[in-house]
C-alpha cells in the first residue's frame, strides 16, 4: 500500500485526485505495474489509477509471453496473455463502479483498497460489483489496509482546493 501512496503522491502533485494503484505478480512481491489518476493531465475520463495499472500489468504479461513463445519458436502472442490471474492490485481508494468491472473483466485475483468510497464505491460501500455472485469472476476484497493514510491524502488534497 505505501507503493500506491507513493503512485497517489504523484497524482496530486499533478492535479490530479490523489489515488494510485500498484499490480503485484502472482509472487505477492514483485511489481507488474503501477499507476495513478492521470484524468486532468491527460484528459482522459478512463484515466482511474486501477485502469491505467490493469493496462500497463497486461502489457508486460503479454510482451513477457511474446518473448517466451518467440524464444521456443512461436514467434508471438500467447491468447489470453492478458489475464492478470495470480494478481494483486492495491489500490488507496476503494474502485468505483467502471474500475471494479476492469477488475472483474481482467480476472485480477484480490482487491486490496485503503479508504472506502461512501459516494462511488463498487467494491462494497455503495455497490459491490466485485463480489457479484451473477458475474463470472469474483477477486477476493480486503479493505481498510493503512485506510487512515488513504483518507488523509484525499482529505489534504480536496481541503487544499
Amino acid at each position: 500500500m505505501r507503493l500506491a501512496l507513493a503512485e497517489a503522491g504523484r497524482a496530486g502533485r499533478g492535479g490530479d485526485v490523489p489515488v494510485g494503484a500498484v499490480v503485484l505478480a502472482p509472487d505477492g512481491r514483485t511489481v507488474l505495474a503501477a499507476g495513478h489518476n492521470e484524468r486532468e493531465a491527460t484528459g482522459d475520463p478512463t484515466a482511474h489509477a486501477e485502469v491505467l495499472a490493469i493496462r500497463r500489468a497486461a502489457a508486460v504479461l503479454r510482451d513477457s509471453a511474446a518473448r517466451s513463445a518467440s524464444d521456443k519458436g512461436g514467434g508471438g502472442r500467447r491468447v489470453g496473455a492478458w489475464r492478470l490471474a495470480g494478481c494483486t492490485l492495491v489500490v488507496t481508494l476503494e474502485p468505483c463502479t467502471m474500475c471494479a468491472g476492469a477488475l472483474v473483466q481482467s480476472r485480477v485475483d484480490r482487491v486490496v483498497y485503503g479508504a472506502r468510497d461512501d459516494k462511488a464505491g463498487a467494491a462494497g460501500s455503495l455497490w459491490d460489483v466485485l463480489r457479484d455472485r451473477r458475474l463470472n469472476h469474483r477477486p477476493e476484497v480486503i479493505e481498510g489496509v493503512l485506510a487512515e493514510d488513504c483518507s488523509r491524502l484525499l482529505t489534504d488534497f480536496f481541503r487544499d482546493r
